[in-house]
């Protein structure tokens, strides 16, 4: 009987995931990351989940569910009626506190972040760590379109500031960061040797991510369909 109980929970909690997964993608159905690829946005809030189970060790569903959710309301027409409506007060607690407030300017957004990190309880806490490493890696795998290296460095060094409030979290999470802030400082290290020495070949021991300077106008969408079809992190 109890080994029962325990499959028709896992099942239970199987479905509201599944569920979960499936309003995302409808939700972000439109929209594409900024890499050159111009992935699927979907691909983030699934990977950022994905993150929080393989290498978090969360098997709390509905933390899971929330990484999920976790950019529908910043980026689409979601409310956050509608994510406790469909599924449930702690799931829409969750989402709130990682989704940023978009009446304020993109500067006093990220600083808020920096700002709200300690504050948080430890579920968000957990989502922003994922949300953090997915992007930094996929920043890694290929700069987003008409990003230069200034501007990386720059999202490398306000993501270390906000992850520095997040410590304590999850020591897996907050290791597998740090081994990305070091591969970070070591391709720019070596990257600066190269810049320092004319005509140098350089080969560093970090592969360099594909860079593509291209005007983002061209690949992004007018700001009455932001919602629709954004190009985002």
């Amino acid at each position: 009987m109890e080994r029962m109980q325990s499959n028709s929970t896992f099942e239970n909690e199987a479905v509201r995931l599944l569920r979960c997964a499936n309003f995302a993608a409808i939700k972000h159905a439109r929209q594409r990351r900024k890499d050159p690829q111009q992935t699927p946005y979907i691909n983030h809030p699934l990977g950022v989940a994905q993150i929080l189970a393989d290498e978090g060790g969360i098997t709390d569903v509905e933390v899971l569910m929330a990484a999920v959710l976790h950019d529908t309301v910043e980026d689409t027409d979601t409310t956050f009626e509608e994510i406790g409506s469909h599924f449930g007060p702690r799931v829409r607690e969750i989402v709130e506190q990682v989704t940023d407030d978009p009446g304020l300017s993109w500067q006093e957004r990220k600083h808020n972040q920096i700002l709200n990190a300690r504050r948080s309880t430890y579920e968000a806490k957990l989502v922003k760590l994922a949300d953090k490493l997915y992007n930094l890696r996929d920043i890694n795998r290929a700069y987003p379109v008409g990003w230069t290296e200034i501007r990386v460095q720059r999202y490398f060094d306000w993501a270390r500031q906000v992850c520095s409030g997040l410590e304590g979290t999850n020591p897996l999470l907050e290791d597998k960061l740090r081994q990305v802030f070091h591969a970070r400082q070591r391709y720019t290290e070596v990257h600066k040797k190269c810049v320092d020495i004319p005509g140098h070949e350089c080969v560093p021991d970090y592969e360099a991510p594909q860079r593509v300077q291209t005007d983002e106008n061209l690949v992004g969408s007018k700001p009455e369909t932001r919602k629709e079809s954004r190009l985002t992190l």
